[in-house]
């Protein structure tokens, strides 16, 4: 399990078995998000924080 990132959070929303996404924030700036199931670092997706902050946009404007 890699160390760049802090505290995994999930949302509140989340399914109660699991099944859900986690993102995590580095020092540096990078956003992490991973599948709550694939605790491996390989299994991370890396934005940067305006990718992060575009990708929040986009999905708020789908609702």
């Amino acid at each position: 399990m890699t160390t760049k990132y802090g505290h995994w959070r999930k949302s509140r929303h989340s399914d109660p078995n699991g099944d859900c996404v986690e993102v995590a924030k580095a020092a540096d700036g990078t956003v992490g998000i991973r599948d709550s199931k694939a605790n491996t670092p390989d299994a991370i997706i890396e934005l940067t924080h305006s990718e992060w902050a575009h990708l929040l946009t986009r999905l708020r404007n789908m609702r």
